[in-house]
C-alpha cells in the first residue's frame, strides 16, 4: 500500500480518537444513535453514484469511513473488538472466500465465484438455510432481489424470461380473483406476489427495479410540477379544476417531459 494512504488513515484514526475524547457531541454517541445517520450517509453516497458526481462520491466515502471508525472506536472502548480485529477479520474472510485466487480452486465465470462464496459462507456460519443471511431490515425490494439471487445459486431459477412473464400474468389473475372476492388479506398477499414476480422479471431484463421506480417517480414529479405551472399561467387553481381539465394538462406535460 502507498505510504501516503497509511499516513492519512492514521491521521483519520487520530482525529476520531480526539473527537471522542474532546467533543461533547461525539462523546455521547452510541452505535444506536449513529445507525440512522449511517443509513443517511449511505443514501447520500448512492445519490452521488447515480449522478456520476465523483467529487460528491469522494466526500461521502470519507463520511462513511468516519462512521466505520466511529463504530470501531466505541467497540474498542467497550472491550468488544479493536480496529485491528476488524481489518484482520475482513482480510481473512476475503482470502477464505476467494479460493480461486488464494487457493487451488478453478472457476469458469463470475457465477461460479458467487456459488463458491455462498457455499463457503454457509459452512462458516453453520446456517441451515441459504436465506438465513438476509438482513431483516433490508428494504423490501432489495430483500426480494436478494432472496431470488440466493436461491438461484442452488439452481432454483426460471429457465427463460418468457416463463417469468407468464408467472406475472398468473399472479395478476389471482389478484383480480381476490379483488372480486373482496378479501383484503388475500388482496394484500396477491399484490405482494405480483410485485415479487415483477422484481424477479426485472433480473431477467437486467433492470434495477428500485432505480426504475425512482426514474418514474422523478418523471411524475416533473410532469406534475409542469401541470401546476400551466394552471398558474392560466390563473386557475389546480385543486379546483375538474379531473378532465387536469388530465388535459397532464397530456400536455407528458409531451414535453
Amino acid at each position: 500500500m502507498n505510504k501516503d494512504y497509511l499516513a492519512e488513515f492514521e491521521h483519520l484514526v487520530n482525529i476520531m480518537d480526539e473527537l471522542r475524547e474532546k467533543c461533547p457531541w461525539d462523546k455521547k454517541q452510541t452505535i444506536h444513535t449513529l445507525k440512522n445517520m449511517t443509513i443517511e450517509e449511505t443514501y447520500e453516497l448512492v445519490d452521488g453514484i447515480e449522478a456520476n458526481d465523483w467529487q460528491n462520491i469522494k466526500e461521502e466515502l470519507g463520511d462513511l469511513f468516519l462512521h466505520l471508525l466511529f463504530y470501531t472506536k466505541i467497540a474498542s472502548e467497550e472491550k468488544h473488538f479493536s480496529l485491528k480485529d476488524v481489518l484482520q477479520t475482513i482480510c481473512e474472510k476475503l482470502i477464505r472466500r476467494h479460493p480461486h485466487v488464494y487457493g487451488n480452486v478453478s472457476v469458469e465465470n463470475s457465477e461460479e465465484v458467487k456459488q463458491n462464496w455462498e457455499a463457503i459462507k454457509q459452512l462458516e456460519k453453520n446456517r441451515t438455510s441459504i436465506l438465513d443471511s438476509i438482513p431483516n431490515k433490508l428494504p423490501a425490494i432489495q430483500k426480494a432481489i436478494k432472496i431470488q439471487e440466493k436461491v438461484k445459486t442452488v439452481g432454483f431459477e426460471w429457465t427463460c424470461k418468457e416463463d417469468v412473464f407468464l408467472k406475472i400474468e398468473e399472479e395478476i389473475g389471482e389478484l383480480q380473483q381476490a379483488i372480486r372476492e373482496d378479501n383484503q388479506n388475500d388482496i394484500e398477499e396477491e399484490f405482494g406476489d405480483v410485485m415479487f414476480s415483477l422484481i424477479n422479471y426485472s433480473r431477467f431484463l437486467n433492470v434495477d427495479p428500485a432505480a426504475a421506480l425512482e426514474r418514474v417517480n422523478k418523471k411524475f414529479i416533473n410532469r406534475f410540477k409542469k401541470m401546476e405551472e400551466m394552471a398558474k399561467q392560466q390563473n386557475k387553481d389546480l385543486a379546483a379544476m375538474p379531473l378532465l381539465d387536469m388530465d388535459a394538462l397532464w397530456n400536455i406535460a407528458k409531451k414535453t417531459i
